[in-house]
């Protein structure tokens, strides 16, 4: 990128957010923070009124705003990509937002780079696994999620535990949603249980926003992500198969939690990342004779003790 884009591209930054920390844009282009303080000076002599504060970072002074920039080709259509992952990923009612501001994007696009995305649409699609469809009202709550976080206010939930098969009515004061292997889930301070739980949005089966404002300060939802992944217990699989076996995994080894592969003499060598032993020795069982166990030895047991009482299940009746 030559400076003069840069420079642009921090305007934009420093327009797009309240304030913004010179480390931040020193990460976002790859530069030092004194070619951070030279672009700022640039844009200060420019005549753009830019506050700076030490510790804190830089913002534009309030009131203040230039038009908006022209999109690039590449940046409109990686907005195009992006609506085809809404459209499949997230709710209708965020689909249609989405979709709203797609059609403001365009318009002020340039007429070639609107010819662009017209023909771009055609070449980029979505498409969901025929195994593990989803639900159509799996989340239909999100922008009111969204909304209730934003204005920290309350929510009142009817939800549906799977692991208990039992169905409770709550109140949430709802922390942040993510999106996690094919499900969206949902953080927030459980009033019922006093302490912060994790919901997943499709068994949310009734949602209304309370009057009841929250003046808790919650922590940010990068700290509950990272406390999630480590409250997992996650076993590294690694196992030998045959090479002529290869091409029938297709999508089944991402779904058992595949990591990547190598050639090891004759054979591949494949790793995975599983909560579930029980559940990677079934999937295990549908190639195990032309595979082999490197490691862990726990799965050899678990695979033995599933052949053993498959054997019993089809031992043909003792004769009387």
């Amino acid at each position: 990128m030559n400076r003069i884009d840069r420079v642009t591209a921090i305007l934009i930054q420093l327009q797009s957010r309240r304030v913004v920390k010179a480390q931040d844009m020193a990460d976002r282009f790859n530069i030092s923070l004194r070619t951070v303080y030279r672009d700022i000076k640039t844009i200060e002599e420019a005549g753009v009124p830019v506050i700076g504060e030490a510790g804190v970072g830089y913002s534009i002074m309030e009131g203040f705003r230039l038009p908006p920039v022209m999109f690039t080709r590449d940046e409109a259509t990686a907005l195009l990509t992006a609506e085809k992952l809404v459209e499949k990923l997230t709710d209708h009612s965020t689909q249609a937002m989405y979709q709203a501001a797609m059609f403001k994007i365009r318009s002020v696009l340039r007429l070639t780079e609107r010819d662009h995305l017209e023909n771009m649409e055609q070449h980029i699609e979505v498409v969901e696994s025929p195994y593990f469809s989803r639900h159509k009202n799996e989340t239909a709550y999100l922008q009111q999620i969204l909304k209730a976080i934003a204005e920290s206010s309350v929510v009142n939930i009817d939800y549906f535990a799977e692991h208990s098969q039992s169905k409770s009515n709550r109140n949430i004061e709802p922390v942040g949603i993510f999106f996690m292997g094919r499900y969206w889930y949902l953080i927030a301070w459980c009033t019922l249980r006093k302490d912060y739980r994790t919901f997943r949005v499709d068994h949310i089966k009734y949602l209304s926003i309370t009057a009841i404002r929250f003046n808790k300060t919650h922590p940010a939802l990068k700290s509950f992500l990272s406390r999630v992944s480590k409250e997992k217990e996650l076993h590294t699989i690694i196992i030998l198969v045959n090479k002529e076996i290869m091409r029938y995994f297709g999508e089944q080894k991402f779904y058992n939690g595949f990591v990547s592969q190598r050639e090891v003499d004759d054979k591949i060598e494949m790793t995975f990342l599983t909560e579930s032993l029980t559940g990677f020795a079934k999937f295990y069982l549908l190639f195990g004779e032309q595979a082999e166990i490197v490691r862990p030895l726990e799965l050899t047991d678990v695979v033995r003790d599933l052949v053993e009482k498959l054997r019993k299940k089809l031992a043909p009746p003792a004769r009387s």
